[in-house]
């Protein structure tokens, strides 16, 4: 009989074992019809369980049929503790939709290759140097020119590709009414064709549209751009779209799979580098380098010479570049020039959203495998309970013939038939977890895109998911069980204590578990309120921000009279203008040279704003003045206090002059406000300065303004509410100037806290299900030990025992493990949440703020999981014991 008859007939099962019996029954018929005495035929084929049992090893694979009958029995065994085993499940679905979830998104973002040809010999470029605050940084950036030079050097091994970053950029189809953001990428015209890319549409970009500077005006979209905003119309190619001053004609869309080589962030539109300004720029680094060895090219021997060889390249190209250090120091060019090339694996991608969160998704991960840790610990110590209460029927299987095997069998069917369960809804969960949690990540109106499809990658990862949790759930049970010593058990067993022990050890360690998902938990609330109320220095409350444009740009007076016009337009307090918003995406500094000395090693950051800027900020004056309309820059700054203390230790800055830089034109402080943060909010305070919006030339002629933003204070506490009217009031004026963007400075600072906010989201949760299960396996231990012990409670109580003396003995050891327990995970957090406050956070939570808050939670989940318990025992009636007797 064949192998797949056999399977076959083993899922058959009792309808195989009626065909059997009839079979023998209609055989013993033909053999007393043809004469044979009754009970001879009876005694010829012998006992007709034993031939059944012979004939159905001989039809059906007998490992399969067992397996089954395993498995019918487990069911019923579930069936039969329904509250229990819907407990279980969904402990176990949560602990494992969480651990799929957290794979999703790590995968995505960290491990899946990118849709092209040769991912495995990507590489991406970057140097290593001394910051300016003295820390190493690593800068991932390059100026065209020196990529070129580059690109020139290694063509016989490798291929150079350039890449920027996908931009939120502003683009129209038509007019200026129809001004959109776009994520834009300029990338070189080898890319396309190095990643084996092939066009949906029309034609992609390719290395001739390299050939000069602003004469390949062409644009590729991405298939997403194409299917989402055009509806996959054809008809697309030849269209026109404006950046700026600047036309592209569409000539093509990109593969459906290809979104870009910057993860989190979908591509809408592909550029020629050609085509942006800052191409021929020797000093500006503004996008990535990758680097594909050739095909047959090994890595292990080519890449060390490969980077050492455009090392001394790029240092030639920097060592060359006149403009690179004009206005630096010696020291300053010296940490510019001494740079480490770093090659970096690019198969999955690149993007700062990887550097961003790779931590945080390592922190994630350990959260989610703790909770599914803590879930199989608390499951598996009910089944040991289980396997406790079911000793004399594991050693009754035993003296009728079962094997230890089939026993392992058994209890390992209950538990894969529990872990398939929790599989299923833990996948439902998953689906709803991954995208949820990317939906957080980046502020509303650019969020983070990543693909999170349901393939192999992630079904794999279930699978194996899911043998753990069959072998952590399943595994010390079924051990314990296969031990049993028939006799023994069979009269009571030689140690009944021995199962409360090995339930107690469990305890521990879930306590211990529950400890350091706590701690780590607090760490990460306790930093995120930290942030949230660091003092700003400045106020939030009701401030509209415009960012605006002007195309090639238009004088301070222009922007003025924007202004003035604004505030006559109802329901607006005041507007004033910077070039651009505190904590807004645009950061720059300057050096700083104090009487024509040298520039400092320290640098500072500045922002040009119009007269009253201050005070809509609710930004105070601590000495001085502020701008006046005739100021100009250069001419007058103001400048905060860390930036007085870092210049001007001990004198009062007032009057006092400097400069940006060596010789260039003097600024004169005329006021001095409260340190305020710039760029980031986990930022230390840094040195910064305020110019007047009027910048003059050498002539002393106003200089145009390409972009700034209307900080606008109004009477309403949803300033959002004015947004399109004033929008649409600025394009009315018809003077050249567009909002590009709006927001408010509540949001602005919101979106500051994203990551903590997070972190300190997701670890709130973890903690609260860690509690739950901890509180769950707590009442477990307690309720079955009170039950295995009600005959000796009952005989304490009526041999004179006080209801003290009963809770002690109900509840001292358990209670010593979770002592036992909390102390190793308190240890095991602290040290744990330390390194992982050092790799997040400049201003580290104290160990009192982390452990007082676990520590209470601890306590009263054990008083709340203890109680029902200590009742069940006190209510014990010892008459009923002693009746019982």
């Amino acid at each position: 009989m064949s192998l797949w008859s056999r399977i076959a007939n083993a899922v058959r099962g009792e309808r195989l074992n009626r065909e059997i019996e009839e079979e023998l029954q209609s055989h013993i018929e033909e053999a007393i019809a043809s004469g044979r005495d009754p009970k001879e035929v009876q005694r010829a084929f012998g006992s007709a369980l034993r031939a059944r049992e012979v004939s159905h090893s001989v039809r059906a694979a007998e490992w399969l049929a067992s397996l089954l009958a395993d498995v019918r029995f487990g069911w019923r065994q579930l069936c039969r503790n329904k509250l229990t085993s819907l407990a279980a499940v969904l402990s176990l679905a949560l602990g494992i939709g969480s651990c799929v979830a957290a794979f999703r998104l790590i995968d995505a973002l960290l491990w899946r290759p990118l849709p092209i040809s040769g991912s495995s010999r990507l590489y991406v470029l970057s140097r290593t140097l001394t910051g300016p605050e003295g820390r190493p940084i690593e800068d991932g950036y390059w100026a065209t020119p020196d990529f070129k030079v580059m690109r020139d050097a290694v063509k016989d091994q490798a291929d150079l590709i350039a890449i920027s970053d996908a931009d939120r950029t502003d683009i129209t189809w038509s007019t200026d009414d129809d001004m959109e953001k776009a994520h834009v990428v300029y990338a070189s015209g080898n890319m396309f064709p190095l990643f084996g890319l092939e066009p949906a549409l029309g034609r992609l970009l390719a290395p001739v549209d390299d050939r000069s500077p602003g004469l390949a005006p062409y644009a590729v979209l991405s298939w997403d751009y194409w299917n989402h905003h055009f509806g996959r119309d054809p008809h697309v190619l030849g269209r026109s779209l404006h950046i700026g001053d600047q036309t592209f004609e569409i000539i093509g869309v990109g593969p459906r799979d290809f979104t870009g080589t910057e993860n989190g962030t979908v591509t809408d539109i592909f550029l020629p580098l050609s085509m942006n300004s800052l191409a021929t720029r020797d000093s500006v680094t503004w996008h990535r380098t990758f680097l594909m060895l050739k095909p047959g090219v090994n890595p292990a021997t080519a890449l060390e010479p490969l980077r050492q060889h455009l090392s001394s390249v790029s240092r030639a190209f920097e060592l060359d570049c006149s403009t690179c250090s004009r206005g630096m120091t010696p020291a300053t060019i010296d940490r510019y020039l001494n740079k480490t090339l770093v090659f970096n694996p690019a198969g999955a991608g690149i993007s700062d959203l990887q550097k961003d969160y790779r931590r945080l998704l390592g922190v994630l991960g350990l959260l989610v495998a703790l909770v599914l840790l803590i879930a199989c610990v608390n499951v598996a110590n009910m089944m040991t309970a289980q396997a406790a209460a079911r000793g004399q029927e594991m050693a009754l299987r035993i003296s009728i013939g079962a094997g230890r095997r089939r026993l392992v069998q058994l209890i390992l069917c209950q538990s894969a038939l529990l872990a398939l369960l929790a599989s299923v809804l833990g996948a439902f969960f998953a689906a709803w977890a991954a995208p949820f949690v990317l939906s957080l990540v980046n502020p509303p109106d650019n969020p983070a895109r990543l693909a999170l499809p349901a393939d192999w990658r992630v079904l794999l990862f279930g699978f194996g998911l899911i043998i753990l949790v069959v072998l952590l759930l399943g595994l010390l049970p079924a051990l314990r069980a296969s031990a049993v010593r028939p006799v023994a058990a069979l009269k009571g067993g030689e140690d009944p204590h021995s199962p409360r022990r090995l339930m107690r050890g469990a305890i521990a360690l879930q306590v211990a578990f529950c400890c350091l998902v706590l701690l780590l938990s607090s760490l990460f609330v306790a930093s995120f309120q930290r942030l949230q109320n660091r003092p700003l220095g400045f106020s939030t409350d009701r401030l509209l921000l415009l960012e605006t444009v002007a195309g090639k740009g238009q004088l301070p007076v222009v922007w003025s009279q924007t202004a003035e016009a604004l505030r006559a337009v109802p329901g607006i307090d005041s507007v004033t203008i910077s070039g651009w918003p505190l904590l807004g995406r645009i950061m720059i500094n300057s050096d700083i040279s104090i009487n024509g000395a040298p520039p400092s090693p320290t640098p500072s950051w500045f922002l040009s704003v119009s007269p009253g800027w201050l005070s809509t900020m609710r930004i105070p004056l601590v000495s001085g003045r502020d701008f006046r309309p005739q100021d100009t820059s250069p001419g007058v700054a103001i400048v905060n206090e860390t930036f007085a203390k870092t210049f001007f230790p001990g004198q009062d800055p007032i009057g006092r002059t400097f400069e940006r830089g060596a010789n260039e034109p003097i600024n004169k402080i005329v006021g001095v406000t409260p340190d305020a943060p710039y760029r980031q909010l986990r930022d230390p305070i840094r040195p910064v300065f305020y110019v007047p919006l009027n910048e003059i030339d050498d002539k002393s002629a106003p200089k145009a303004v390409a972009f700034a933003t209307f900080t606008i204070h109004t009477d309403t506490e949803n300033t959002l509410t004015l947004a399109d009217s004033l929008r649409r009031f600025i394009a009315q004026r018809h003077n050249g100037l567009r909002v590009s963007n709006v927001t408010t400075q509540r949001d602005l600072v919101r979106d500051q806290t994203i990551r903590e906010r997070l972190l300190a989201m997701l670890a709130a949760f973890f903690a609260a299900v860690a509690l739950l299960l901890a509180g769950i396996g707590l009442y477990a231990v307690l309720n079955y030990s009170v039950l295995q012990r009600r005959r000796e409670i009952g005989i304490r109580m009526a041999i004179g025992s006080t209801r003290a003396g009963i809770v002690r003995i109900v509840t001292f050891d358990v209670f010593l493990m979770i002592v036992l327990g909390g102390c190793t995970g308190v240890v095991l957090g602290l040290g744990a949440a330390r390194y992982v406050a050092s790799l997040f956070y400049q201003v580290k939570p104290t160990d009192a703020d982390m452990i007082a808050l676990p520590t209470c939670a601890i306590l009263l989940t054990a008083l709340v999981a203890t109680l029902p318990a200590v009742l069940r025992a006190l209510r014990t009636d010892p008459t009923e014991i002693l009746r019982a007797e």
